[in-house]
């Protein structure tokens, strides 16, 4: 039982998918029992973290016998909120938006994408996976008119921000940004800022200096 949400730390936040991800990988080699040592030397998280992480949603574990797997896969799932649908639209024709709704893991867990838009008229009317590009124009009239949780950004920097007010303006749940820059919303919508450079150069770094 989570008592309060907003005392768990971003940190611990972070770390559930990639419990989750594991766990699912046990389930398909039909491993139904593991414990918390067994689950450190595959995640790599210490057993010590592992049993604190998950003491935070009620712990789930039990002296002598474990985690059953199964059920620990579900309570996160739960947790992460990926036993629910969200219905997105994609802000950003581009390379990179158009492979985010070609990413058909997404709709697998519950990413619904709706519509796409952008600003370019050689895109517009165009299909993508049977999704028809909109114009950027009729993006608050197309979220007044459906239910949409979640916008994807895919802009260029400069338009980041102004799209994500729009967003805001239209009573969006959460905004998965990808632009190259740290938008502000209100503390009422979710932001998940994704920087693809900024983990290429970190990358960059550790090959250059980690391995000396």
């Amino acid at each position: 039982m989570i008592k309060d949400f907003s005392k768990i730390s971003m940190a611990v936040i972070r770390r559930l998918p990639k419990y989750h991800r594991y766990l699912k990988e046990l389930l398909e080699k039909d491993i139904r029992r593991i414990s918390s040592k067994e689950l450190s030397d595959i995640i790599g998280f210490t057993a010590s973290q592992i049993r604190q992480d998950l003491n935070n949603f009620g712990g789930f574990g039990q002296q002598g016998y474990g985690y059953n797997v199964d059920l620990l896969y579900h309570e996160i799932e739960k947790i992460l909120g990926l036993n629910k649908a969200y219905s997105t639209i994609i802000v950003g024709a581009g390379n990179l938006g158009q492979a985010i709704v070609n990413y058909t893991s997404f709709t697998k867990t519950g990413f619904m994408p709706k519509a796409m838009f952008d600003v370019n008229p050689k895109l517009i009317g165009l299909k993508i996976r049977d999704l028809e590009i909109m114009d950027a124009d009729n993006i608050e009239t197309f979220i007044n008119e459906n239910s949409i949780d979640i916008g994807v950004i895919c802009t260029t920097k400069e338009h980041a921000q102004k799209i994500a007010d729009r967003l805001v303006k239209c009573n969006i749940k959460g905004i998965w940004n990808f632009a190259p820059t740290d938008l502000e919303v209100p503390d009422d919508v979710m932001l998940e800022n994704v920087h693809l450079s900024e983990s290429l150069y970190t990358l960059s770094c550790m090959i250059n200096h980690m391995r000396e």
